[in-house]
């Protein structure tokens, strides 16, 4: 379990919970299980603990304790499945929401531009479609649309067209392919952080994590108990807006409704108002964890 992932911020995270003994809390992205072990260290006999994860790669992570359950689904069903658990309200989430460790040093699963493996980039291998399936089948259009919204990728355009055109001759399956194919539309000076870019905005158009994160959050409001937390870790400047607005307005788009005397509606309220990032220490230790942004909420 401690090659699976090094969660940054982990002790922040922890004590952004608040945890009571005996309540319930949620982890919706278990993983490793780094933050369900710590989470469940601070339960009594009483306290619940309930994880998620669509990896399947996840299971061979679960532990033994009468207090958890493991829940093999992605996150945004959360209200669903807890429910099926007869569970109304939990005092407690969490939710990490970067990549871990593990997905990109695991070649075979090819979220890494330094893999020497086929586009997969699927986050719950059941799934039908890989990365391959995307690059060879969307738009030209689409393709610059996800390129610019989830890699901010300033020539886009340039980029799509070159996959398009490459495709004609040879549709896409390997990683190292794929690399080479966009070789020329690659600044040389900044070729990793680019490519980095480039897989990041594919990845989160495959497995549509951002519809999944927007979901997720309108689910939390409902669920959670009153002087309840909600803990999110995120590492995309577009994640981040959503976790931001969400707190801040009860809706991911950012829009300020206010009640017929004028005072806001959200369902939450901020703990703390200025992002936690990590030390330098820590990005020292764990550079993975440089962009990672921190942010609590409480009902």
């Amino acid at each position: 379990m401690s090659n699976y992932h090094t969660p940054a911020l982990l002790q922040e995270c922890i004590d952004g919970l608040n945890i009571k003994p005996d309540g319930i809390y949620v982890d919706v992205t278990f993983g490793g299980g780094g933050h369900s072990k710590e989470i469940l260290k601070k339960l009594g006999n009483n306290g619940r603990l309930i994880a998620f994860d669509q990896d399947t790669d996840a299971r061979k992570n679960i532990f033994e304790d009468e207090r958890f359950i493991f829940i093999h689904s992605n996150f945004r069903y959360i209200k669903n499945y807890l429910k099926y658990y007869n569970i109304q309200k939990v005092d407690g989430i969490l939710a990490d929401l970067g990549i871990s460790s593990f997905h990109i040093d695991a070649q075979s699963r090819g979220f890494s531009f330094k893999a020497n493996s086929k586009l997969d980039m699927r986050m719950n291998t059941e799934m039908r479609k890989t990365a391959a399936d995307l690059l060879n089948e969307y738009a030209e259009k689409d393709l610059i649309k996800l390129f610019r919204q989830y890699g901010e990728i300033k020539n886009a355009g340039g980029l799509a067209k070159q996959i398009v055109s490459a495709r004609k001759e040879k549709q896409f399956s390997n990683i190292e392919d794929f690399v080479e194919t966009i070789k020329n539309k690659t600044p040389k000076r900044f070729e990793n952080k680019y490519l980095a870019k480039v897989f990041q905005a594919i990845r989160i158009e495959l497995n549509d994590e951002i519809g999944a994160l927007e979901d997720f959050l309108h689910a939390t409001g409902d669920l959670i108990n009153k002087n309840g937390r909600l803990v999110i870790l995120s590492y995309h400047s577009l994640e981040d807006r959503y976790v931001k607005n969400y707190i801040r307005s009860g809706n991911c788009s950012g829009t300020i409704n206010k009640d017929i005397y004028g005072n806001y509606e959200t369902p939450l309220k901020y703990v703390n108002k200025k992002v936690i990032i990590p030390t330098e220490e820590e990005i020292q230790n764990n550079p993975r964890s440089r962009s990672a942004k921190l942010r609590i909420a409480e009902k």
